[in-house]
């Protein structure tokens, strides 16, 4: 079985080709602009791995793409590339509307050329969304957004991440094309980065610098350890159905200033010093715009698969924690 794995060297992808590069069977092909998030440390482990093959490809170039499905001839497409982070989709936002949209687009393009060209009826194309997609709720709302909700998104991030699933939708609906589209939760591990909530307030932590937080740190988020959502994403290209979409979410929704506490009293329990050093690096700074409140998600569909959350949230957040610690261990 041959994969293209576009975003392979990202947070997520890479997790992905780390579990299933040990099957000999699947032949991995990753695309990875290799920009700034790319992960070069994870390219030098996968590179041991006979059935690997990394291509430096930014997948806005549509010429580029459509020669390497031909070569390859691919059985599954999952596309993790993408600009995620959403303070960068406030200053550049062009920037998400060519990686998200226009590289979404010509993804599905050269799948469904490759298709006409050669019936493949094993074929899917994955595309791994966000929650961010369905917008915010209300602090003390207690609805979770399902698979059915409509997009209302609020930043361009998001906004870009909800174009590009309509035409996932328009693609499967018009041209046939089989895909199936997930919406994750906040996910966090080993490898992300350092821009994102959690590896922040570690390396701030280690650093002694200020974790800055924005607003009053109210802010309700819904996470999931990548490992897990991963095990989904396995769990979806094995047995979700072709056409739907599956939200990944899991069992742990807390607000971003009781998140970057726990972090601080965890650090502080391993490193055996007194907490309230750590929890005075705390500030809060003016919140960012359009600001989403919370994120809540109703998994039960892709339980109806068997796939269930294994890691404990405070042991998954230990393992990060720890994770940074080793590799940042000099501060």
């Amino acid at each position: 079985m041959k994969l293209i794995v576009t975003g392979g060297l990202g947070f997520i992808g890479s997790h992905y080709i780390n579990e299933v590069i040990q099957d000999k069977s699947k032949k991995i092909y990753s695309f990875d602009f290799e920009n700034y998030a790319s992960n070069q440390d994870q390219l030098k482990k996968f590179k041991k791995f006979k059935n690997f093959f990394h291509k430096k490809i930014n997948i806005c170039n549509f010429n580029s793409l459509r020669k390497n499905f031909d070569i390859i001839k691919p059985d599954i497409v999952i596309n993790f590339a993408a600009e995620t982070h959403v303070d960068n989709s406030i200053l550049f936002s062009k920037r998400f509307v060519d990686s998200n949209i226009i590289g979404t687009f010509n993804l599905l393009e050269c799948s469904r050329l490759f298709l006409k060209k050669k019936k493949n009826h094993k074929f899917k194309y994955i595309q791994i969304s966000t929650d961010e997609v369905y917008g915010d709720l209300k602090i003390n709302d207690k609805k979770k957004f399902s698979e059915n909700s409509n997009f209302l998104p609020s930043s361009p991030y998001s906004a870009s991440k909800a174009s590009s699933d309509l035409l996932v939708k328009a693609w499967y609906r018009t041209y046939k094309l089989p895909t199936i589209i997930t919406h994750s939760g906040n996910n966090f591990g080993p490898f992300q980065n350092q821009e994102k909530l959690i590896p922040k307030t570690i390396i701030n932590i280690l650093k002694g610098k200020k974790i800055p937080i924005y607003g009053k740190g109210n802010q309700i988020r819904n996470w999931i350890f990548v490992k897990d959502n991963v095990s989904a994403i396995q769990q979806i290209i094995s047995k979700g159905v072709i056409g739907q979409s599956y939200n990944i979410g899991g069992k742990n929704e807390l607000s971003n200033i009781d998140l970057v506490k726990c972090i601080c009293l965890l650090v502080s329990d391993i490193n055996k010093k007194n907490s309230k050093k750590y929890l005075g690096l705390i500030k809060l700074v003016k919140d960012r715009a359009g600001h989403d409140v919370k994120y809540s998600l109703n998994n039960n569909k892709i339980k109806k698969l068997g796939w269930i959350e294994k890691k404990n949230f405070k042991q998954g957040l230990l393992e990060t924690i720890n994770w940074y610690m080793d590799k940042f261990n000099d501060f």
